[in-house]
């Protein structure tokens, strides 16, 4: 049988991704799937960027509003829940269209999930002392002695995943990437095009994110946290507080970042997100890379999803 059409959109924060799954939406029968490790949280909307109630009503979203803050969320779930959503979508006679830019997730779902050893409980605390006392940036340092294809995409502050690398090693005496380059791929069963969304000078992209940086905190992020810490139990440790824009929001809240250099450290923390996610992106073969800088760009997208769905 023929495989079933399915259409990824991936790029990095601030690039345009949102607007063109919409101008897709608004011309062929699909239904979106987010691919966003932060718009998986309930009542976290202004940080995350995520669309309004007008919005999803016209454009529905799967995969947000998942879970309380006091969650977490792992790649292998969300690989299982983007798999029945997309299967759901199929037997409807649409398409899914996956959009998103948790780069992670999306190799979760093109590959598959490296088989790791299991967490050990009382090696992670051990780890979480030492980040006490160390901090995470010098847990990184060690981390990219012991396994540096992992340090590298990953940034100093990354407690979750630089515990998790760290275990590993330690556990096993390998390092993570060694059983993600052990991995055996398991593809997907569809038949996919993915749409990448590159731009061609950072500059611009900069810029972007710090407009979008700065019209969140006039919408509200700092009362956002304020309201999600009086109505949860949080503390910065938790996946949801980590994420770019509510890692420095917290520290305002909490003493440690004058509220005047918040501006400016979430501007720098999220251009460096956004980096990551490009050099995420590079790594990735048999994409359709499109410049969202070039006015054509959405013009060549939407031609890319026509041929794709066209019959053979």
């Amino acid at each position: 049988m023929t495989q079933p059409p399915a259409i990824l959109l991936m790029g990095p924060t601030a690039s345009g991704k949102t607007s063109l799954a919409f101008e897709i939406a608004d011309r062929f029968p699909v239904n979106i799937v987010s691919v966003d490790s932060a718009q998986v949280f309930r009542d976290m909307n202004i940080g995350t960027a995520k669309p309004d109630a007008a919005t999803l009503a016209r454009y529905p979203h799967r995969l947000i509003d998942l879970i309380s803050p006091e969650e977490s969320y792992s790649a292998a779930r969300f690989r299982s829940d983007a798999l029945a959503a997309m299967a759901e979508i199929t037997a409807t006679g649409r398409v899914p269209l996956l959009v998103g830019g948790t780069m992670l997730y999306f190799k979760a779902l093109r590959e598959g999930l490296a088989d790791l050893p299991d967490a050990n409980p009382e090696l992670r605390a051990k780890i979480d002392a030492e980040a006490e006392l160390l901090g995470w940036p010098a847990l990184h340092q060690e981390l990219a002695q012991v396994d540096p294809e992992t340090a590298a995409r990953l940034a100093p502050t990354d407690a979750q995943r630089i515990q998790r690398a760290l275990e590993v090693v330690r556990l096993t005496g390998k390092p993570l990437a060694s059983y993600f380059a052990a991995h055996q791929s398991e593809p997907l069963p569809y038949r996919l095009l993915p749409l990448a969304l590159q731009p061609s000078d950072r500059a611009v992209l900069h810029e972007r994110i710090a407009q979008r940086f700065e019209e969140m905190l006039d919408a509200g992020l700092v009362r956002e946290v304020e309201a999600l810490r009086a109505k949860y139990q949080l503390n910065a440790d938790l996946p949801s507080m980590r994420c770019v824009g509510y890692r420095q929001t917290w520290e305002v809240l909490e003493g440690l970042l004058p509220r005047d250099e918040l501006r400016d450290r979430g501007i720098f923390a999220t251009r460096q997100f956004a980096k990551r996610q490009i050099t995420w992106l590079r790594s990735m073969s048999d994409l359709v890379t499109l410049d969202p800088l070039d006015s054509g760009a959405t013009a060549q997208a939407l031609k890319a999803v026509e041929d794709f769905l066209q019959p053979d």
